[in-house]
């Protein structure tokens, strides 16, 4: 977690680097939309 570059490349041993990103992404995302949707639902 400490090199900016190429991090999402040194977890996937492989060639899915980028699919390994893409997965990354999609769980921001997910963090993101469940906590706007959380924090509107109980009216924060």
């Amino acid at each position: 977690m400490g090199k900016q570059s190429g991090g999402e490349y040194e977890y996937s041993n492989g060639g899915n680097g980028s699919g390994f990103a893409l997965l990354v992404v999609l769980f921001i995302l997910l963090i993101i939309v469940g906590a706007y949707y959380f924090s509107s639902g109980y009216g924060y």
